[in-house]
């Protein structure tokens, strides 16, 4: 019993384990061993051998000091600037319509209120992911093909009749990006997707109420919103893409050499390495698509405020 001036006394779970600093310890000691895993990883396949690269890019084949000779040789190969000129155009074209596409495409999987249906478009997007590369061109092999296509009829309206005339080098940038946006573009979407539900109930209320239609919503409340989504975006798919390398090593292969086996950067390294046994010039061009790819991804964090607060 308790008078009017006495306050109740406090009611006491008895099955309500009570938090002690040794729950703290355990949680921290399994993150601690969650982030290390990673981190030897990291260190072993990411950190060391970049290390290595940039050992190898100044030094000659017997260990000397070169300078910026290995750069200088590079730079003047014939096949340098073609393969930065692939690459670039592959590049242009593909995060472009990466940009524009996923998040349109985001928005209206978004705005379909039909759950069954939004989570069929979504898991139909990102289907294609599920392939590997290699098995994603070799699958295109097909599709690239005007006899054996299923798009054979688009193929020939756009005056292909055989798969050399396809693959001609001057058509396989807007190939390549069709390729990568296929395989790679329903994961951002999903990843957008998510995004759109983190922007609050009431914005998009707000704006309605001010008779802003579902354009506009789109326009100015939430392509704003996704701003840092679509600069992480852009970040991720340039460092992929200045590695181009399995698409065209492949259809090299398949088309008897049509297709040259120094097309892209990533393939002059190759032949630096394996078959000109000169692994300091491979290293040289892996340097200068490191820097290239940092200032670029430079441009994504500034003009999309990545690491703004709110």
């Amino acid at each position: 019993m308790t008078t009017a001036g006495e306050a109740a006394p406090p009611v006491v779970n008895a099955h309500r384990r009570p938090v002690g600093r040794g729950d703290g310890a355990e949680r921290s000691a399994m993150s601690y061993a969650f982030i290390a895993l990673y981190a030897i990883l990291a260190v072993a396949f990411g950190i060391l051998p970049a290390f290595y690269a940039l050992y190898l890019a100044f030094t000659t084949g017997d260990g000397g000091f070169a300078g910026v000779d290995n750069f200088v040789k590079v730079v003047g190969d014939f096949r340098f600037l073609p393969a930065v000129t692939h690459v670039a155009l592959y590049l242009v074209i593909w995060l472009v319509a990466l940009v524009v596409l996923v998040s349109f495409l985001a928005i209206v999987v978004h705005a379909v209120r039909v759950r069954w249906m939004s989570r069929t478009l979504r898991f139909i997007f990102y289907l294609p992911g599920a392939l590997a590369g290699a098995s994603s061109v070799l699958l295109w092999l097909f599709v690239l093909d005007p006899t054996a296509s299923p798009v054979s009829g688009l193929l020939h309206l756009l005056g292909f009749s055989s798969f050399v005339q396809t693959i001609v080098p001057g058509n396989l940038p807007p190939v390549f990006a069709i390729i990568a946006f296929w395989t790679g573009a329903g994961g951002w979407i999903v990843i957008m997707y998510g995004a759109l539900n983190n922007i609050s109930h009431d914005v998009i209320e707000a704006a309605r109420i001010d008779g802003a239609t579902t354009v506009q919503i789109a326009w100015r409340v939430q392509l704003p919103l996704l701003r840092k989504w679509i600069s992480y975006m852009g970040i991720m798919s340039l460092a992929a893409g200045t590695q181009l390398f399995v698409e065209p090593q492949l259809l090299s292969q398949a088309s008897n050499a049509v297709v040259p086996n120094d097309y892209s950067l990533n393939q002059l390294a190759y032949q630096y390495a394996f078959q000109q046994n000169d692994f300091n010039g491979a290293a040289a061009i892996s340097l200068l698509l490191l820097v290239i790819a940092l200032a670029l991804s430079a441009v994504f964090v500034t003009r999309g405020g990545l690491f703004e607060r709110g």
